[in-house]
């Protein structure tokens, strides 16, 4: 017959890891993570700057419409709001508030507003200020 190999622990023996194990792994979750934050920063930063352009073209769109409808570019975004081109003014994603979008007004005889861009003064990824999309 073979002869069974049987395991006996010690009384105060623990199957547990050791601190020096534990602080291993730590380290090297702790790198990783270190390592992995910078790319993930620039994901978020994409996704933002994406927000911020398909807004723009809706501002610009529906900025359009207005004047091809009316004749006249709208005096506010409030105005296109209550004349239901869009349902509210968005938030700019990288200043996070409606508040701060700079208007851009009409040329020549024209009044209102003809363009629409982000109030925030930090650099895109392409390099190009954000207040100059």
């Amino acid at each position: 017959m073979g002869k069974m190999f049987l395991s006996r622990r010690r009384v105060g023996d623990s199957s547990g890891f050791t601190l020096l194990e534990l602080m291993i792994v730590i380290t090297i979750v702790g790198i990783l993570s270190t390592l992995a934050m910078p790319s993930m920063q620039r994901y978020v930063i994409r996704a933002r700057e994406a927000s911020l352009e398909n807004t723009l073209f809706v501002f610009r769109d529906v900025i359009d419409q207005h004047y091809a409808d009316h004749g006249a570019y709208p005096e506010s975004l409030e105005v296109l709001v209550e004349k239901e081109y869009i349902r509210a003014v968005p938030k700019d994603p990288f200043t996070r508030s409606a508040e701060t979008w700079v208007l851009i007004p009409a040329e020549g005889d024209e009044v209102g507003i003809y363009d629409v861009r982000s109030g925030s003064d930090l650099i895109g990824l392409n390099g190009i200020p954000y207040n100059e999309w």
